[in-house]
């Protein structure tokens, strides 16, 4: 598909990847971040990757989704 329309247009995502996931290749996760940048604002789009991380997640990972949400969410009450 073409690019998104609208509000969505604008979207902020955040993409992870581990580069030794053996279950989803890195490249599968750097073909998806450049297909999402085709169809949404690039510069809203973040792709980190992370050393050593298999298909799992890390402390990192945890740190800059925390980042992501604190910056992106309104806080909760």
């Amino acid at each position: 598909q073409g690019p998104i329309s609208g509000v969505n247009k604008d979207i902020a995502v955040l993409q992870c990847h581990g580069d030794c996931d053996p279950l989803v290749p890195l490249m599968f996760g750097s073909l998806t971040v450049e297909k999402l940048k085709s169809m949404i604002n690039p510069a809203n789009i973040t792709f980190r990757t992370y050393s050593g991380m298999m298909h799992s997640s890390c402390i990192e990972e945890m740190m800059d989704v925390k980042q992501f949400i604190d910056k992106h969410l309104p806080p909760v009450d």
